[in-house]
């Protein structure tokens, strides 16, 4: 395996922004909750068809938890929280790989994990919608 090259200056200032960035998306999260302010986006799918689909509830879900709130991050999507863990390695393997050239183990190491994946998410989007259920 070749030794790992040395890291480009312009990869380290993007990865400092994109760092940057996301700390400013938290920011901007925790001091305005998407529940009252219309300074974020609205889904459009929900605009069009009025059924939420698998996303919708995130950014209200990502406020709770910047507050510490569990429980009502899980009401509003309890899909995306329960991928955040997997989210959160996944952003700190790609941070390692660009800034240090390590890769480090992937979560979908074989294909049947991706897809079912997939048909999960499919699934709660159209659980969600079905009367009776308010995910």
């Amino acid at each position: 395996m070749p030794e790992s090259l040395p890291i480009p200056r312009w990869r380290k200032w993007l990865l400092a922004g994109l760092i940057a960035a996301a700390a400013a998306g938290a920011a901007l999260l925790y001091l305005f909750d998407p529940a009252r302010y219309a300074i974020y986006p609205v889904c459009p799918w929900h605009a069009l068809f009025g059924w939420s689909c698998p996303g919708c509830g995130t950014l209200r879900a990502l406020h709770q938890l910047t507050h510490g709130n569990f429980a009502a991050a899980w009401r509003f999507n309890p899909l995306a929280v329960a991928l955040l863990p997997a989210a959160f390695w996944l952003g700190l393997r790609e941070l390692a790989w660009q800034a240090g050239g390590k890769k480090w183990p992937g979560l979908v190491i074989r294909p049947w994990i991706g897809w079912t994946l997939a048909v999960i998410v499919i699934l709660f989007g159209i659980v969600r919608n079905l009367p009776g259920f308010h995910i």
